[in-house]
């Protein structure tokens, strides 16, 4: 009982790690003041280049390469996350932060609508009536945006919400481990970045940011996340990400005194309210249920 409890605070303690880590990106992507192709491909080359190295490092180790895209399924998460990225930084570039992080928020939402339609995993009552909150939340979102002119940011939020749920959906599909795969994914938007950003030359006033940024956080709060699973229940794993769309618009509004509309900060409380009580649902029906079994 002892070693149980101790490998669940070993989870809480990683998942919590990632969710702060993750929740410093777009603050670190706006302090670095550049223009979005230079920050895209700086941003994610730094990651794909400390991947490698701990992926040597590990068969230095162990004396054996650890499974990096694991066939046709890893491929295709790879394409995913690597279009997600670009559609997340096209999301920070033309709308409000607490626009991007409330509405990508809603990417378990259409998780459990994709494992529904392809893997037949049908959504409990709970999660189909958080659905329908969520949906109220984001137009409220939406709608500030249309009216102030950031709807084509607010809908690649969306779209990078849509596109993290299908590389998932894709995951767990295969029941493969896709743990390197978001990392390695990386270069596709850093090729696509640098090779739009370098016949100008790199335009970011404050560098060391964004390398700082990809070199170190971003790894972090991948690798994070990708192992708490291990130690925790889904729906302990999925309030964690949460951390980015509570802390990131307090950060910029620390950092950039940038205060959120009021229709986005009403919206966004809905998409919390609704996550954090489906995922706390979730998990006391988990031990009832095993009870059961």
């Amino acid at each position: 009982m002892h070693s149980g409890i101790s490998a669940h605070r070993k989870g809480l303690l990683l998942t919590a790690i990632g969710g702060l880590a993750l929740s410093m990106d777009i603050p670190l992507v706006r302090l670095a003041h550049g223009d979005m192709w230079s920050i895209l491909g700086i941003r994610n080359i730094t990651t794909v280049a400390v991947t490698l190295l701990v992926v040597l490092a590990i068969r230095c180790i162990k004396g054996g390469w650890p499974v990096l895209v694991p066939g046709r399924h890893g491929i295709a998460c790879g394409i995913l996350y690597g279009c997600s990225t670009l559609t997340f930084l096209l999301a920070v570039f033309h709308t409000a932060t607490a626009n991007v992080v409330f509405i990508v928020a809603f990417n378990p939402m259409f998780g459990a609508l994709l494992s529904w339609v392809f893997l037949k995993e049908r959504p409990t009552r709970s999660t189909l009536l958080t659905m329908v909150v969520m949906l109220f939340g984001v137009s409220l979102i939406v709608y500030q945006g249309m009216s102030g002119g950031h709807f084509f940011g607010d809908a690649m939020a969306l779209l990078s919400a849509f596109i993290l749920a299908s590389a998932i959906t894709v995951g767990r599909a295969s029941g493969r481990d896709m743990g390197f795969v978001p990392l390695l994914a990386a270069a596709f938007p850093a090729a696509l970045g640098l090779a739009n950003a370098l016949p100008a030359g790199l335009g970011i006033e404050h560098p060391a940011w964004i390398v700082f940024n990809g070199a170190v956080l971003m790894p972090i709060a991948f690798w994070c996340l990708a192992t708490g699973p291990k130690y925790l229940s889904a729906p302990e794993v999925g309030m964690f990400y949460l951390l980015e769309t509570i802390l990131a618009p307090i950060w910029i509004w620390l950092i950039f005194s940038e205060t959120p509309p009021t229709m986005t900060l009403v919206g966004g409380a809905i998409l919390v309210c609704a996550i954090m009580g489906h995922s706390l649902w979730m998990a006391r029906r988990q031990p009832v249920q095993q009870a059961l079994a």
